[in-house]
């Protein structure tokens, strides 16, 4: 049988085809291989080698394992003790998540189900790049802790901060106590020291660990203190004068007693005037008045308030020894028993008033008092120790009553009778001398008083002279030594 010849390129032709089916067939096998491998990759149940969570290795675990692991590790944080100390032995326990503290891994969690969930590729993806570093979220709600650390809990740890107080003796001693300070939590600085304090990492305070924290304190001061009472300058005892209220009956004695209870504790800063018709008011509001006699036009009648002229005119007498400049004082129409002419100071309300300015420079406390039959005012506040002032009055000159006549019919043509007896009055010039070291160093004229002489009432009848009697002209009653009638 004769052989059969190949023609070259036939050969050729077949070689090219065998190449191809071989080349189609290692592709197909190598995306065989490929696809094997990406099914493999994409669908480990592992975290990827090298990982870490806050400092746990995770690396090759098991996915589900993380999972379990990492919620208790969550938890074992929350619940480390936190122990806050804080001023005089104060301690409380309680757990970061008392304290406000939560911990999350969310990131990491959606880390995580990008690795499980989705399609083949994006597994793959999310495998590949996967970080190797994860961290917590830390939330601190420091309110949670506010409600714990209430300020009911610092006033029971720490106290309350007191006032200094200054007292005022029976023997007319300054005693000063001083102020008590108290703490109140800084909560920011407390919140910043908390912050910084919380653990990080899964791998630490697993194994029954705790914080200890140092309460961050401020200083809690009162509204006063022993400085600011001490700056006022109520330092001692600087001038005392007492009046006595003789035969006061009841009415008259409660009045003086209402009127001095309404002065006793004023304090004048430095500069402020004194006003008795505000200390009458007060004393109106608080206590009210009796009846007792009042001075009326000159003349003493029953009225409401009688006596609180013996404070004002006990107080200007206290005020001058204390060298105390007088800005309103006039003196009695009536010259009063339990004071020399001239040294007096009346009061009627709406018109006449008694008030004098605090020129010492510093605080000035009033103190009056009634005990026993005696009124008694005391200054307290700043003064030298080497001045004083004494005060000196003299009649220049007596004023001699006017006859005052009166019809009566009843009497015999031409006949009289004294209806009133009259009265001296009086002209008075005061002095006021200032000491120092014992001697005269000023001496000036305070005030020149005229008491004006009360006139004789003569009843007369002068038989057909109608008019021979001329009525005075009505004045406006004006009452001093008491207060208007509200009816």
């Amino acid at each position: 049988m004769a052989a059969q010849i190949r023609h070259p390129e036939g050969v050729y032709q077949m070689k090219k085809k065998h190449a191809a089916l071989i080349t189609v067939i290692g592709l197909l096998l190598a995306g065989s291989l490929l696809a094997g491998g990406l099914h493999v990759y994409g669908n480990q149940k592992t975290i990827p080698k090298g990982t870490r969570l806050a400092g746990w290795d995770i690396g090759g675990m098991d996915i589900s394992e993380v999972r379990s692991g990492l919620a208790a590790r969550l938890s074992a944080l929350e619940a480390v003790p936190l122990i806050l100390k804080a001023e005089g032995n104060t301690e409380m326990t309680v757990t970061l998540e008392q304290a406000g503290t939560t911990y999350e891994a969310e990131e990491f969690l959606q880390g995580l189900k990008e690795l499980t969930d989705g399609g083949l590729l994006q597994r793959v993806q999310a495998r590949r790049s996967f970080a190797s570093s994860w961290g917590l979220g830390i939330h601190l709600e420091i309110k949670q802790l506010q409600s714990s650390l209430s300020p009911a809990w610092e006033r029971e740890s720490f106290g309350i901060p007191a006032d200094a107080t200054r007292r005022i003796t029976v023997d007319d001693q300054i005693v000063y106590t001083p102020e008590t300070t108290s703490y109140e939590i800084d909560w920011h600085g407390l919140e910043l020291a908390l912050r910084a304090a919380l653990p990080t990492r899964l791998s630490s305070f697993l194994t029954g660990k705790s914080i200890t924290l140092e309460v961050p304190l401020t200083v809690q001061e009162p509204a006063v203190t022993l400085q600011a009472l001490k700056d006022q300058g109520i330092e001692r005892k600087i001038s005392q004068f007492s009046t006595s209220l003789g035969l006061s009956g009841p009415g008259r004695t409660f009045n003086v007693e209402a009127a001095a209870k309404a002065v006793n504790g004023t304090m004048l800063p430095p500069g402020a005037i004194f006003d008795y018709g505000k200390a009458i008011e007060k004393a109106q509001a608080e206590s009210g008045f009796r009846e007792a006699p009042v001075i009326v036009n000159g003349k003493l009648q029953p009225g409401t308030g009688g006596g609180i002229r013996q404070v004002s005119s006990t107080l200007y007498n206290a005020a001058l020894r204390s060298g105390l400049e007088i800005v309103e004082r006039r003196n009695h129409s009536l010259p009063v028993s339990y004071l020399p002419k001239g040294q007096d100071a009346t009061f009627s309300q709406g018109y006449i008033n008694f008030r004098f300015r605090n020129n010492t420079g510093k605080y000035l406390i009033i103190k009056a008092a009634v005990q026993g039959r005696t009124l008694t005012v005391k200054l307290f506040g700043t003064f030298p120790r080497n001045v004083y002032y004494s005060v000196q009055s003299q009649t220049v000159e007596v004023l001699q009553p006017a006859a005052k006549y009166v019809a009566d019919s009843s009497l015999p043509r031409g006949g009289t009778r004294i209806l009133q007896s009259g009265k001296a009055g009086y002209i008075v010039e005061t002095y006021i001398t200032r000491f120092v070291d014992g001697k005269p160093e000023e001496k000036k004229k305070l005030s020149r008083d005229v008491y004006p002489a009360q006139k004789q009432v003569i009843a007369i009848n002068r038989s057909g002279m109608s008019n021979a009697a001329r009525p005075e002209s009505r004045k406006k009653p004006l009452v001093e030594d008491g207060v208007s009638s509200s009816e």
